[in-house]
């Protein structure tokens, strides 16, 4: 057995690329996209016809709307080859913005349905974890409109997010891992820092337990690899999504795989059960440089994708 399938016995494997026509050989459950992945593949010949006709298919239409529709539209295209579900992200402009969140993640729940789409079992919508962000998917659930909170660093988003009964939540492991590696130069000892000891493996690993000990429904999906070997030290997550490169590496590798992860194993060092209003949550995740440092630089980056998205669309 290959380490891909070995890790779908303890884990939902997802694939995290807007590549729809390349995934199935890996046979995920689920797929993540965002603004980054989808501009990469509308430059790519193979889909640069989904982009035209939806630009041809409404062409009055606002910039931002056609962005929602396209998004939708390699949705909808990623749901034809896969069994689970497609998480399609508001636009990160909006971050700090909770009325404008909400709207947006409204309009990209009907495109869904006005397509057939069964948006509560099949769509998921992908918000940054700021504090705007959580509010916005805190309203959201209520309503029946299921989120994926992204671009999550710190143990106060996880906790913040548990607060707000989110469905999933997506912290970032390759990212803190760049941080760290950046941070220590010279020092740092990347057989040390392996595994179990990398920092992004233990920010997931921690905040996992913290939610199974507690019993909080909020799904943990690890995000942003590096390697495989942060993708195995969390075997047993819940879920896990992976770039189409790293999926090829686990199933070219053959060596025996086991859970790292497990309700069992999350119970037996106690975590006490953390609360935090706004000014709470601000300060802790002032506090925490690492994770203050890659949300800003993610918003950016994602912000700086969109409009290069938008220019595209527009020329």
């Amino acid at each position: 057995m290959n380490q891909l399938d070995a890790l779908k016995q303890f884990t939902t494997v997802v694939a995290d690329t807007g590549d729809f026509q390349q995934i199935a050989q890996y046979q995920p459950q689920d797929a993540t996209t965002n603004p980054s992945l989808i501009l990469k593949a509308v430059q790519m010949p193979a889909y640069r016809a989904l982009l035209d006709d939806t630009l041809a298919q409404h062409p009055k239409a606002a910039l931002d709307d056609n962005m929602d529709r396209l998004l939708v539209r390699f949705g909808c295209e990623l749901l034809k080859v896969l069994p689970g579900r497609v998480s399609t992200e508001v636009d990160a402009r909006w971050s700090f913005d909770t009325d404008a969140t909400l709207a947006r993640a409204r309009r990209i729940s009907h495109l869904y349905q006005a397509q057939g789409i069964d948006t509560e079992k099949r769509v998921l919508i992908k918000i940054a974890a700021t504090w705007e962000g959580i509010q916005a998917a805190a309203v959201l659930e209520r309503e029946g409109i299921h989120t994926n909170l992204t671009l999550l660093f710190a143990f106060s988003q996880a906790v913040a997010c548990a607060q707000a009964g989110v469905k999933l939540i997506s912290p970032f492991v390759g990212r803190i891992y760049d941080w760290h590696k950046k941070a220590a130069g010279a020092a740092w000892d990347e057989t040390a820092r392996a595994g179990a000891n990398d920092p992004g493996v233990q920010s997931v690993r921690h905040i996992y337990n913290y939610y199974k000990q507690h019993g909080i429904a909020t799904e943990v999906m690890g995000a942003s690899f590096r390697n495989i070997g942060q993708i195995t030290a969390l075997a047993g997550c819940d879920l896990l999504t992976i770039a189409p490169e790293l999926l090829s590496q686990l199933q070219a590798q053959t060596a025996p795989l086991s859970a790292a992860l497990s309700l069992e194993h999350a119970k037996r060092v106690p975590i006490e059960r953390v609360t935090l209003n706004e000014q709470q949550f601000r300060f802790a995740l002032n506090e925490d440089a690492m994770a203050s440092d890659k949300l800003a630089e993610g918003i950016r980056a994602f912000c700086a994708d969109a409009r290069k998205l938008d220019d595209l669309m527009q020329a």
